[in-house]
């Protein structure tokens, strides 16, 4: 996939060999399909092998009829077949709509040895914040950003090695709190939590976080101690995440067929409480 084919990410590069990774559907709040994971994979394959460019900036594209509260990075995954109308075939044939968790881009966002950030800018559930947590070394947040880990409400599994990584952060009873009682997470209590490194001023989040950046590589900073530094602290986990991930893929492939995830969909559009059975 080339990068002028992408239509729900956008990439750039600026002239500090910075690039950015957009979300960039936000009329539907950024929700991440399976298209979207593959242009993600994309993205991160040109970025891993141009050797100009030295860190990685994720946001999401924000709605410009929305205030800064009503910003969204990613509102989650996004299930809606028209997603993939009219798409080549050349495409759809490199997705894998058996792989739920998103084995094949977790292995790739984790495994890339340089510097990847986060800039938060506004709701982040499921995916939108999995996603982070699985690639980016540091996640910063706006000021108006909340997080939710929302599976256990829809009758799901946690997916991206999420149920790997979070009780690595916050330890094994509070990533199973989180997991199991779903909940709005504050940008200030991600921060007190470690979901985060920093919370910053809505408008100058992206100011902030390009800062943050070109402290790491050239001219500022050591790009080649930290991509060591990077590989160091990874990969000796790969096979653990890899091994979660399958876990997640196998549940996550019988809980999408199953009476409860249906019930959640179902309720979500009736605007009511889901009424589970366990099947």
């Amino acid at each position: 996939m080339q990068i002028d084919q992408f239509s729900d990410i956008h990439y750039t590069v600026d002239d500090q060999s910075i690039a950015t990774l957009t979300l960039n559907t936000p009329e539907r709040k950024n929700a991440i399909s399976a298209l979207t994971g593959l242009e993600i994979w994309w993205a991160l394959d040109y970025f891993e092998n141009d050797n100009s460019t030295h860190a990685l900036i994720i946001t999401g594209a924000e709605n410009a009829d929305a205030n800064e509260d009503k910003q969204a990075f990613s509102s989650g995954g996004y299930f809606n077949p028209d997603a993939y109308k009219a798409l080549p075939d050349e495409i759809m044939q490199q997705i894998d709509f058996n792989d739920f968790a998103m084995k094949k881009l977790t292995l790739k966002i984790f495994q890339c040895d340089k510097p990847i950030f986060a800039a938060i800018n506004g709701l982040a559930m499921g995916v939108g914040i999995t996603l982070p947590l699985a690639g980016a070394d540091q996640i910063y947040l706006s000021e108006h950003a909340w997080l939710e880990f929302p599976f256990a409400r829809l009758g799901l599994t946690a997916e991206l090695g999420s149920t790997y990584l979070l009780p690595r952060v916050l330890g094994l009873s509070k990533a199973k709190e989180l997991l199991f009682f779903p909940e709005r997470i504050t940008a200030e209590k991600a921060l007190q939590l470690g979901l985060c490194a920093e919370v910053v001023a809505h408008d100058d989040l992206m100011t902030f976080t390009r800062a943050q950046a070109s402290k790491l590589i050239p001219p500022q900073g050591a790009i080649s101690s930290i991509r060591s530094m990077k590989r160091a602290v990874n990969l000796p986990r790969v096979a653990e995440i890899s091994a979660a991930l399958d876990i997640e893929n196998e549940a996550l492939g019988k809980q999408f067929k199953s009476a409860d995830f249906s019930e959640s969909i179902t309720a979500r559009t009736e605007r009511r409480a889901p009424v589970f059975t366990g099947k």
